[in-house]
């Protein structure tokens, strides 16, 4: 039996996640919960999985979850200390890291330190502390298994193979909404359409940045990390199907690939199961009905926020995680109509250029560099 603590328990990957855990009440239970903007979700993720403790995302929110449970509840945390305790609390074996953007940072953090393995759904931890958040794994023996559906496929194409005989990683991009569409189009794009994915299902932040292609870009960056490539050796390719999931090119010229269809349970129950499998629910793979694949390059001209990432990722230090703060609020900004569609790339790039990078050490220096990069962006959209 494995336990879980999931941060984000009541957002796209943490509902997919206690899915998977549904389906096998043998083989995993509930230590920990933490979530941030449903309550009511929350509750009744608590009277069918029993948690130890949960979290909440302040003290109203806290005292509300206490006046619906009444006496018969678990120990109520909240705010971002909550999210690190529940994250490193006795009993969990593993954290399961869900909470959008950097904000899932200090938690996971927590979880490492306290020995937890981690299944990372949280790209944006390793964008902006990747060598903090390696360096803390492997001190405390920690295996991190991502749970992107790219990282995975990358991660489970690895398996069995050296290092040294890499050629290169090829992340895949479903392309998002617009892709054939026209780019002197794109500045009247609205949140409304962009938030139509044609392939996955998400949540709000994330579905923006594969509209943008900036989700890739964050990817790239997280893949650095993970697999100690440089940002020379992964490569993006654009795959309509999201059929392949990534893939492995080795030096012999032999492509290790991971394909199955596009739901993010399958790589949610390989991450808690690791290094067993277990069913995970989704639709089986018909290669006869799917009929044909296509490929084709990313247009960085188009989706500038691809370029800006690999930028980042080059002149390293501090300017990725200014990259993913600036996008944050920019992202922000245009779900709440303040700015436009291609304003994004355009925040981003000016927040980055203004920026005066250092190398960071300790977790405040990474967090500092992301406060920064908020309050700019913020001024630039408001002087916008």
């Amino acid at each position: 039996m494995r336990s879980l603590s999931i941060l984000g328990s009541t957002g796209s990957i943490g509902l997919s996640t206690l899915d998977v855990v549904r389906q096998h009440p043998e083989q995993f239970t509930i230590t920990g919960l933490a979530e941030g903007h449903d309550v009511g979700m929350l509750v009744k993720q608590i009277r069918e999985f029993k948690p130890r403790l949960v979290s909440v995302r302040n003290a109203d929110a806290a005292a509300e979850l206490e006046s619906l449970l009444g006496n018969d509840r678990p120990e109520i945390f909240h705010g971002l200390e909550g999210a690190a305790t529940v994250a490193a609390a006795d009993g969990a074996d593993m954290v399961v890291s869900a909470i959008v953007g950097a904000a899932g940072l200090v938690p996971t953090i927590s979880a490492i330190r306290a020995g937890k393995n981690i299944a990372l759904a949280n790209k944006e931890t390793m964008v902006v502390a990747g060598r903090l958040v390696s360096d803390l794994a492997a001190k405390h023996k920690v295996a991190i298994i991502p749970v992107d559906s790219e990282h995975s496929a990358i991660y489970q194409s690895l398996l069995g193979h050296r290092h040294e005989d890499v050629l290169r990683l090829i992340l895949t991009a479903s392309g998002g909404p617009f892709l054939n569409t026209p780019a002197e189009d794109l500045r009247l794009v609205t949140p409304e359409q962009a938030l139509k994915h044609p392939k996955w299902s998400m949540g709000a932040k994330i579905t923006i940045d594969s509209a943008t292609l900036m989700n890739k870009g964050l990817e790239v960056i997280e893949a650095h990390w993970l697999f100690d490539m440089p940002a020379r050796k992964i490569g993006v390719v654009v795959h309509p199907q999201s059929i392949i999931h990534s893939m492995v090119e080795y030096i012999d010229g032999c492509v290790m690939a991971q394909l199955g269809m596009p739901d993010m349970r399958a790589p949610i129950a390989y991450a808690i199961a690791y290094p067993e499998r277990c069913p995970s629910g989704i639709e089986r793979l018909d290669l006869p009905k799917i009929g044909s694949m296509t490929f084709q390059e990313p247009d960085p001209g188009k989706f500038p926020c691809l370029r800006l990432a690999y930028e980042s990722l080059d002149a390293g230090r501090t300017y990725p995680a200014v990259l993913n703060a600036a996008n944050e609020i920019a992202v922000a900004a245009f779900l709440d109509k303040r700015i436009g569609f291609t304003d994004i790339a355009d925040i981003v790039d000016k927040t980055m250029q203004e920026h005066e990078a250092y190398t960071p050490v300790e977790l405040d220096e990474y967090l500092l560099a992301d406060k920064w990069a908020r309050e700019r962006a913020k001024l630039l959209i408001e002087q916008a």
